[in-house]
């Protein structure tokens, strides 16, 4: 049979509180990250977008035989 310490390590309250510390300061940098992310890269999907829509409505104004004002 093995033999030897079966009970749960523990580092006390000051363990504690450094893990707690560490885990929200990770959340935290995780949610600011996540913002910044959204903030900057919507633009970069969105411009372009825009721009295709453009180009796509000109050429079928186009094909219409219409003249579209830019």
């Amino acid at each position: 049979m093995l033999q030897g310490h079966l009970g749960v390590e523990a580092n006390g309250p000051l363990g504690l509180l450094w893990v707690s510390l560490g885990l929200m300061g990770f959340y935290i940098g995780l949610i600011w990250l996540n913002s910044l992310l959204g903030t900057f890269l919507t633009p970069l999907f969105l411009i372009p977008a825009t721009w295709l829509m453009d180009h796509l409505k000109r050429r079928k104004a186009k094909r219409q035989g219409h003249e579209v004002a830019e």
